[in-house]
């Protein structure tokens, strides 16, 4: 997708030329400050009943009398946010997506800032994304290629900042979602390292593979447990951006990598199995924002770290009662083969002490628990550091894409404990994203951490069945906030 900015005002939008004109209205419906041809057909509009000023309303003029393009569409936005305005874009997009619109320009009659900017640019690019790639019968993609943004002169240089952001971190979106919406039988731990080889071919980026051998030879005994019900080899990769200098202390991005879990021994129900292709979720996203930062490139050093595999029954899988030495040398009690996300994150995360880095931040669709608890609207966010905490809750606001803090209190920790091991993967049904965020915290006393959990936001079900590639702007505001 091209995106542009074009300077004009409000009282000159009847003379844009594009093949269709997108305009976010909000506030007092006659005091918009359109010029004539599209105030008057707007206020016609409202006095025919065609369009009422409440959020999420549309309006499609097809050669209104007086507009140079041919077609225009007004959408209300509920308020001046760029959240708003984000749901407003895409509610316009839905009406010109279908057509032969290959240049939209799109206003708004109040300020269009930098975050209104980067919200356009995500709303285009969510509304022209399609998976393809084993559909042949999927409908030709939109013919939209072009989108200018339309600003006062004043506004001209931080539109312009944001809608370079926005672009760089809907590429990173549409790479995590291209990853995690392929089958398990496409999209294996060999192809997210093939996936991540491929980044190593932009600036500033490098990849290693870590193949069983050599995680083996790690110690990482908690991972290939995990590995060991599947002949799919497991890979454990590991990223590096290097945009500052070498004494820089990096951002860690741990993402779980689970290509296919069916549960393992203690197997799952077969109803929406199918949806367990998603839990790499976390792992697209360490893809994806890695992409966004060959885009932006800011002086910034971030590591990502991918322990990938599938979770598979067998006779070579792991079984409920097991006992694993993970790499940091505490053992774990495998209570259940289905909470398999934290037995092969706590491997990474004792894997990323050798970087001795500012942050650990781990992402990872791990529990249902936290779905139950938040929805699909906020991520879980935990961590035991209030400033690191802050940063990520901030980062989520900006990128509209929103977390919420959860708790850790010692007492939680008292389910973890086991009479045969150092501790239970597992702790009773009651608190169990709290639970999981327990466990990955008994591996993380050397540095700072803060855990992700996405398993209610990396992906919709039902009719809009697929991949959000969240929370690629989170984790990408996130590392932007520490450039120099």
């Amino acid at each position: 997708m091209d995106f542009r900015i074009l300077t004009t005002t409000t009282s000159s939008l009847s003379k844009v030329s594009a093949d269709a004109l997108l305009i976010v209205v909000a506030g007092d419906p006659k005091q918009q400050g359109l010029d004539d041809p599209l105030d008057r057909a707007l206020a016609d509009a409202i006095a025919a009943g065609d369009l009422a000023f409440k959020a999420g309303r549309t309006l499609y003029l097809h050669r209104p009398v007086g507009v140079k393009a041919a077609r225009v569409v007004f959408a209300v936005a509920g308020d001046a946010g760029p959240k708003a305005f984000k749901a407003a874009v895409a509610a316009g997009l839905g009406l010109i997506k279908p057509l032969g619109v290959k240049h939209l320009a799109v206003a708004a009659t109040g300020a269009i800032e930098a975050t209104h900017a980067e919200a356009a640019a995500a709303a285009a690019s969510d509304a022209t994304y399609s998976y393809r790639h084993t559909k042949p019968s999927a409908s030709p993609a939109p013919a939209l290629q072009k989108i200018t943004l339309l600003v006062d002169k004043a506004e001209a240089k931080a539109a312009q900042t944001g809608l370079s952001r926005g672009a760089a971190i809907a590429v990173g979106v549409a790479l995590a979602r291209e990853c995690a919406n392929r089958p398990g039988n496409h999209c294996t731990p060999s192809y997210l390292a093939a996936e991540a080889r491929k980044l190593a071919k932009l600036p500033r980026i490098k990849v290693d593979v870590l193949d069983r051998k050599a995680c083996e030879k790690l110690g990482m005994g908690s991972f290939l447990a995990v590995a060991q019900g599947s002949d799919e080899p497991p890979k454990f990769i590991v990223l590096r951006y290097d945009g500052a200098a070498r004494s820089d202390a990096p951002v860690v991005l741990v993402g779980k990598g689970i290509t296919f879990d069916t549960g393992g021994i203690s197997i799952k129900p077969a109803a929406e199995m199918d949806e367990m292709k998603y839990d790499m979720g976390g792992a697209a996203s360490v893809l994806g924002s890695f992409r966004a930062l060959a885009e932006l490139q800011p002086r910034v050093n971030v590591v990502g770290l991918i322990p990938s595999c599938e979770n598979m029954p067998s006779g070579r899988a792991i079984k409920p009662g097991d006992v694993v030495t993970s790499m940091s040398g505490q053992t774990i009690e495998v209570l259940n083969t289905d909470a398999e996300g934290r037995l092969i994150l706590c491997d990474a995360l004792t894997y990323a002490e050798r970087f001795k880095p500012a942050a650990v931040i781990d992402i990872a669709t791990l529990t249902g628990a936290c779905v139950i608890a938040l929805g699909h609207h906020r991520s879980g966010l935990f961590s035991a550091d209030d400033a690191l905490a802050d940063a990520l809750l901030e980062a989520g606001s900006a990128g509209l894409d929103p977390a919420w803090r959860m708790p850790l209190d010692d007492e939680y920790e008292e389910a973890l404990r086991s009479n045969f091991a150092d501790m239970g993967n597992v702790g009773g049904r009651a608190g169990g994203a709290i639970t999981a965020a327990m466990f990955l915290k008994k591996f993380t006393a050397k540095y700072r951490w803060a855990h992700l959990d996405i398993a209610g936001t990396a992906w919709k079900s039902g009719a809009a069945k697929g991949a959000t590639g969240r929370p690629v702007p989170l984790l990408t505001h996130f590392v932007l906030s520490r450039a120099r």
